[in-house]
């Protein structure tokens, strides 16, 4: 076995378990994330959420506004990880979601639903109390006994959130959960008004920088601690400002209100003069939906929620088995032919295949994919152009061995002489695969989408799969097996070319007899 080939089989090998292993049923934590099977609305069924546009001053949004609104929610769905969610208008004023796999509902919807103002309001000498309501420079938070549903482009922070500069101690704080569209009959709402003193309703804090002025988050960790925080970045404008009140406030506080709701009270200890900081005090799961909603900006248009609802798979589980159990019938009955009519090469490709399952199956839960039943026919699909590939790998390595070459180098010419026909079949495919995407993420239909993106990563795989698994795996056989046999290599005696001009006759004696 040449050195080249005892790598290549040794990196298989290790591919092969590692897949394997995230293969196994339950979550894996792979590489700081949970690697698991997350099923689309007709398999496991999901969330489904309707909502509506409020009407501002009595006028209904425009179909512009609402489009916007639309897009500015599918962004921060798609940001949860799902590949097959549903976010489609309905009517005039009201948008449909549909989340498959969702663990956390509640979660999600305060992800794509959240229109808070955020606010850094500089409180002075005195810590504001968690919970309460302020005046701000940017509206109050009552207007005739309702409160004010102010409404800006910026993100929308989880509750008990503490801004500090890099690297520097964190403000002890204590969490509480806010509503992020309140409204006036809202229960959380009213209790933050009867825990507001009077005397602060009364004054008009002034608001410092908003979430508008935020250029970038992101969910990380804090280097000393190893607390999930968010790194955050102000704009250039923003920061110096943010400098400048940092460093001549040292000591004093600076409240972080949502929705004129105090959230946080942190005491300032240093100067933030990078524009570069951090929000602690949050858990994992809540940075990322800080990061997601900062990212994503906040919406246009109030969002109402008129109702939210568990829905069951649309396919039932009868149905989902006997799709299992076709494909099963399907693969098997492709495995048997490849076996039967190309030998000990169907069999390696057999090997390969069951591989590249492995291997597609793997990443399906590592990026996640969520499975649909039309994932799971582009998946099959995609085996099929898997075998397709082997088959023309196999006819060309039968033609080298008629021919008379050796099998190594059968092997060698037979898999140079396919690839082009592999190359250019499988990037056609990937092509159409690309404007599918294109076309379900243009439109809205996201099972065109989920059809495409199983298919192409089957495709990307089986490349891989094809060409190098397969061809390593024949060259380990080559040098196991020492046989002149070409029947195992799917050639038959009258399959041989005759041979031309050429016979065999026994030696004749240069020695004669004389009487």
């Amino acid at each position: 076995m040449r050195r080249s080939t005892l790598y290549s089989l040794i990196f298989i090998i290790i591919l092969t378990a590692f897949a394997v292993w995230v293969d196994l049923p339950g979550s894996r934590n792979v590489f700081g994330r949970q690697a698991e099977v997350v099923e689309g609305l007709d398999l496991q069924g999901g969330l489904q959420v309707l909502l509506q546009a409020r009407h501002v001053g009595g006028k209904a949004p425009t179909r512009e506004q609402m489009e916007e609104v639309r897009q500015v929610v599918e962004q921060r769905v798609n940001s949860l990880g799902l590949t097959e969610p549903v976010v489609q208008l309905q009517g005039s004023d009201r948008i449909v979601v549909e989340l498959p796999g969702v663990k956390d509902p509640e979660q999600a919807i305060r992800t794509f639903q959240g229109t808070g103002l955020l606010e850094f309001i500089d409180a002075g000498d005195t810590p504001l109390q968690v919970g309460t309501l302020v005046n701000t420079t940017l509206g109050p938070a009552i207007t005739n006994g309702n409160q004010n549903q102010n409404s800006t482009k910026n993100g929308t922070p989880t509750p008990g959130t503490t801004p500090t500069p890099e690297s520097t101690p964190q403000a002890n704080q204590t969490p509480v959960a806010a509503n992020v569209t309140p409204t006036p009959e809202d229960p959380q709402f009213q209790q933050a008004l009867q825990a507001t003193p009077p005397e602060q309703l009364q004054r008009t804090y002034t608001t410092v920088i908003t979430g508008n002025d935020i250029a970038s988050a992101r969910p990380d960790f804090d280097p000393t601690t190893g607390e999930p925080v968010v790194s955050f970045e102000l704009k250039p404008e923003a920061a110096k400002k943010f400098a400048d009140f940092t460093t001549q406030n040292v000591g004093k506080y600076l409240a972080i209100a949502l929705d004129k709701k105090i959230i946080s009270s942190p005491q300032i200890r240093d100067p933030i003069t990078n524009g570069r900081g951090v929000i602690t005090g949050v858990t994992r799961e809540e940075a990322r939906t800080l990061a997601i909603q900062i990212r994503s900006g906040s919406l246009s248009v109030p969002l109402d929620i008129i109702s939210s609802n568990t829905v069951g798979a649309t396919l039932g589980n009868d149905s989902v088995q006997r799709s299992i159990r076709a494909g099963l019938i399907g693969i098997g009955a492709v495995a048997l032919f490849m076996i039967l009519y190309y030998r000990l090469p169907g069999f390696v490709s057999v090997v390969a295949l069951a591989i590249y399952a492995a291997v597609v199956f793997a990443l399906f839960k590592l990026i996640p994919v969520t499975l649909t039943l039309a994932g799971i026919a582009g998946f099959v699909l995609s085996v099929g152009m898997a075998v397709d590939a082997n088959v023309l790998i196999f006819a060309r390595l039968k033609d080298e061995l008629r021919r008379g070459r050796g099998l190594l180098q059968a092997i060698d010419v037979g898999f140079k002489n396919a690839w082009p026909s592999i190359r250019d079949s499988n990037i056609s495919t990937l092509i159409t695969c690309a404007i599918l995407i294109w076309f379900g993420s243009r439109f809205g239909a996201s099972v065109i989408k989920g059809f495409a993106i199983t298919l192409a990563i089957g495709v990307i795989v089986s490349m891989f799969t094809a060409i190098f698994v397969t061809r390593t795996l024949l060259q380990v056989v080559l040098s196991m097996v020492h046989t002149r046999n070409l029947w195992i290599w799917g050639i038959g005696k009258n399959q041989l070319p005759e041979p031309e001009g050429r016979t065999l006759q026994p030696a004749k004696s240069s020695r004669t007899t004389q009487a």
